[in-house]
């Protein structure tokens, strides 16, 4: 079989979308105003709760509801009671009942949905929700993790060998404390929801990373099939995770809309999303290691607990790293989370990996410190051949490769090993390295494809972009597989009566839904050579079909270029003048087979004021195996945009919670800091050629989540080798280096 050629594909080619988005043109959800079926929307504004916990005692709507344009306040008081069938999406991750909004009178957490005034305009309904006056019996909320609201949740354990044994054989032993504290999502596109209904069919227009959830979210929550809801998101404007479930906001958008049998617009206020969109868990994470005297880890004990609310328990996947990482035959894993009145948690970039590599990565320079080792050397002294938790090969692992090159661009031979020893004036000067992974997850996807008579192609998939570069990434990948110039190709996403799509999210997209496209892409290529082949009116006709290829649009022989003919000319000859085709991948074995993980090698440099405790990154680099790149400047922003989030995670943000009353006490973007230009250094990412064919049939294995994996440890111990402080909280601020 002739090879098709693959001349898009690992391109660098620019965002298909990215006009529309600069020039403002890209609808997001809270856009849809322009849409002929959202005319006559009103607006709905949610009145949350100002207490962390107790019960609703009364609610005053009367001076809200007197108020020109508004057409509704709805509460438990007066809101129908909805069915909530129970519902877990596949991939939901937390366990438990669901928030359900206006059901009842309590108040699980400060910032809940208590009611929501709906109006002709914006203002006015912002106007009234400032008007319902809510009345509670307040009880204290716990927010701890050691004053938590009930007993721990069943503990999540791991074991290997024996640990307790082998930490006391050990040559050296280490025990540490870290603590990473609360960070939330803050994409620039707000959470918004427009809900309308058409009798018993549901349509809303979501900000949302998994279509397919909120279908089957509102679905229950409203007692109708799935196939009665609709629901639209072409563009979402950055979400990091927070998109990936049906928050309480939606329902009340669909609830408002048909109570007041209009279409409904509700979109979060800035400080709505800290406790409306879930968030990254506080974390307190007890880590012992054992080595002997050549620095061969012999033992750790993981001992975990993090945060989640009261009613549903959330966990992330922050055992694996322990597990495989380095190789360790004596391991022992325990995590709690611990019930605490506060909203749910969920998935926030590099989800569990970046938690725990924090500790892990930061624990193995501090031996490597205590041992007199290099910390690379350590780490590769430590390099499994086979994953230690699973005993399966690698499909690819090629950390080495990653230092070595990551070690040669930085200088790192040069760097003196010990803290303090290098300055420039009050500035003290520090390097520091980590490693990062991040597992290689698929899931079964499907796609459409078409070519129409004119030849050009339409593939569909109910996917999302965010900001990676779905659109793109999509459209190299199709216009491979179809022989088509990537300009003749329109990839459509982010709608859930397209075919079927995993979320949006845990670095799956390139691997499921593009090796869908590919053999959706393929499919619809071999129809139509086989079509060419089969028609006397064919130059093709009767040359075998596997020495046909299809290029900038021609099908022809490939030893003889001029025997030839365009898609175009083949469909005028056709009856219904285009072709489809139905694809898909399903995963198989392969994850049972081999342990598949992208990987890395993160080098940061930092300077620290010694006089004002102010440290600056100077330098991020990452060295990445992350299997075949589709597309390098897309890679690039990846690797940018994660290695940025790193410095906010190891430097500034910190979500604080006042424990008396539960309330966000810096719920804005003045108070929570995130890195801004003059945070952001020399960031650059290097990433080995690579094809991992083991992992999926196009030889990918993510990377929007390894890349902000290990980048705070690299700068924590790179202030380390600068100041010879060790900080084992995050962030790390001003204060501990003082």
């Amino acid at each position: 079989m002739t090879q098709q050629a693959r001349p898009v594909a690992g391109t660098p080619l620019s965002r298909v979308d990215g006009r529309l988005k600069v020039t403002g043109r890209a609808a997001y959800a809270a856009e849809q105003d322009a849409h002929a079926a959202v005319r006559g929307e009103v607006h709905g504004v949610i009145v949350t709760s100002t207490v962390g916990k107790g019960r609703i005692t009364g609610i005053d709507t009367a001076q809200a509801a007197a108020q020109p344009g508004v057409l509704a306040v709805i509460s438990h008081l007066n809101a129908p009671k909805l069915p909530y069938r129970p519902y877990r999406g596949e991939v939901d991750p937390a366990r438990g009942e669901r928030l359900r909004v206006f059901q009842d009178d309590r108040v699980r957490f400060f910032g809940q949905p208590v009611a929501v005034a709906v109006a002709e305009t914006l203002e006015a309904a912002q106007h009234a929700a400032s008007l319902v006056q809510v009345t509670y019996a307040a009880e204290r909320p716990a927010t701890g993790l050691d004053a938590p609201a009930g007993p721990p949740n069943q503990s999540e354990n791991y074991q290997r060998g024996n640990a307790d044994q082998a930490l006391q054989q050990a040559h050296t032993r280490l025990a540490r404390t870290y603590r990473l504290t609360r960070e939330n999502h803050h994409p620039m596109e707000m959470h918004a929801t427009i809900a309308r209904w058409d009798g018993d069919r549901l349509t809303v227009w979501d900000k949302s990373q998994f279509v397919r959830t909120v279908r089957g979210e509102l679905a229950a929550v409203f007692g109708i099939p799935a196939e009665s809801v609709h629901v639209i998101s072409p563009f979402v404007g950055g979400a990091f995770g927070s998109g990936l479930r049906a928050w309480p906001h939606v329902a009340v958008a669909a609830l408002a809309a048909r109570q007041v049998r209009r279409p409904v617009k509700v979109m979060l206020t800035r400080k709505q999303m800290f406790t409306g969109t879930g968030f990254r868990p506080l974390t307190e994470y007890k880590l012992t290691l054992g080595a002997d005297e050549r620095g061969r880890v012999t033992a750790a004990v993981h001992d975990i607990r993090a945060e989640t609310s009261t009613y549903e328990d959330y966990r992330e996947a922050l055992l694996t790293q322990g597990q495989m990482t380095y190789t360790t035959p004596n391991v022992r894993q325990s995590y709690r989370s611990i019930p605490l009145d506060v909203s749910t948690p969920t998935w926030m970039r590099g989800p569990g990996a970046a938690t725990a590599a924090f500790p892990i990565e930061c624990a193995m320079d501090e031996l490597a410190y205590e041992l007199g080792i290099d910390p690379i050397e350590l780490r590769l002294r430590n390099e499994p051949e086979r994953d230690p938790g699973t005993g399966v090969p690698f499909s690819t692992r090629r950390l080495r490769e990653c230092f070595r090159i990551g070690a040669r661009t930085v200088g790192w031979d040069e760097r003196a090993p010990q803290p303090r020893s290098k300055r420039e004036g009050h500035w003290l000067i520090g390097t520091g390295v980590a490693v990062a992974t991040y597992h290689t997850a698929r899931a079964p996807a499907q796609a459409l494809a078409r070519v129409e008579a004119d030849g050009r192609a339409t593939v569909q998939c109910a996917t999302s972009d965010m900001g990676p570069g779905t659109y793109t990434s999509m459209t190299q990948i199709a216009a491979d597989a179809l022989g088509l110039p990537a300009g003749r190709v329109r990839f459509e996403l982010g709608d859930s009566a397209m075919p079927l799509a995993p979320p949006h999210g845990g670095s799956m997209t390139m691997a499921s839904v593009g090796s869908a496209v590919q053999d959706t892409c393929d499919k619809l290529r071999k129809q139509a050579i086989a079509l060419a082949v089969a028609d006397p009116a064919s130059p093709l006709h009767g040359a075998p079909a596997g020495d046909v290829v299809v290029r900038d649009g021609r099908l022809h022989l490939r030893d003889e270029p001029g025997r030839d003919e365009s898609y175009r000319d083949l469909l005028a000859r056709g009856k219904d003048g285009r072709l489809e085709a139905r694809g898909g991948y399903t995963p198989g074995d392969e994850a049972e087979r081999y342990s598949m993980h992208a990987y890395g090698a993160v080098f940061a440099q930092v300077a620290v004021d010694e006089r004002l405790g102010m440290a600056r990154v100077r330098r991020l680099l990452g060295v990445y195996d992350a299997g075949r790149i589709i597309n390098p400047k897309l890679a690039h922003s990846q690797a940018i945009g994660g290695l940025v989030g790193g410095i906010g995670m190891a430097l500034l943000e910190h979500t604080v919670t006042d424990p008396r009353d539960g309330r966000i006490a810096n719920p804005n973007l003045a108070d929570y800091l995130v890195p801004t230009n003059a945070d952001v250094p020399d960031v650059n990412a290097i990433y080995l050629d690579g094809d991992d064919r083991k992992a999926d049939p196009i030889g990918v294995k993510g990377l929007a989540e390894v890349v902000i994996v290990g980048v705070a440890p690299a700068i924590a111990n790179a202030i380390f080798h600068a100041t010879g402080r060790r900080v084992r909280d995050l962030p790390i601020t001003i204060e501990a280096l003082l």
